[in-house]
């Protein structure tokens, strides 16, 4: 086997997941190596170094894991984009557009005080959809979102034009071409 120098040498691609044609980005790989996880901690929060991060905001599923790691590198509290109905206690929600559909995420409704300064996490950053839904909920609640951080884009989805669009700034460790 090669060796991994970099994030994306530690991303397995499966063919035709979850449907012919779809390159499946698989993060799982990356996640079980102490090596590659470490490379993506320390990736995500380079260009956030120094500033002051009061909580990492991460979306489902696959953001939780490298969320959940940040936050704790940082020593900043941790908070849950899950999707409807998964969340315990009262939330808020967010609709979004799909390609065939919508989807809701939703937050705990206490889940950020107003003024604290989040990070928003994920694995993946395709059109762009659930991040924006996730930093439209943050910010409902009155938080400052400073920056939006993903283990892989697959800029031929449009997903950090969006984001910049919105007046994000946006850190990708690797790109894959295609959806």
């Amino acid at each position: 086997m090669p060796d991994k120098q970099t994030v994306k040498d530690f991303v397995r691609t499966i063919p035709d997941f979850p449907k012919p044609g779809i390159q499946f980005r698989d993060v799982t790989t990356l996640f079980s190596d102490a090596r590659g996880l470490r490379m993506a901690v320390d990736q995500l929060l380079h260009p956030y170094s120094g500033e002051k991060i009061d909580k990492v905001a991460a979306l489902e599923a696959r953001g939780f894991v490298i969320g959940g790691a940040v936050a704790h590198q940082i020593s900043a509290g941790f908070v849950l984009v899950r999707k409807k109905g998964k969340l315990p206690g009262p939330a808020i929600s967010e609709s979004y557009e799909l390609e065939y559909g919508s989807e809701t995420m939703e937050i705990h409704d206490d889940a950020v005080d107003a003024g604290e300064r989040i990070l928003l996490i994920d694995d993946l950053l395709a059109t762009g959809g659930t991040a924006a839904a996730g930093i439209s909920l943050l910010e409902r609640l009155g938080a400052d979102v400073v920056g939006c951080a993903f283990v892989i884009d697959l800029p031929a989805l449009g997903g950090r034009r969006k984001l910049e669009r919105l007046g994000y700034q946006v850190h990708c460790l690797c790109e894959f071409e295609g959806d």
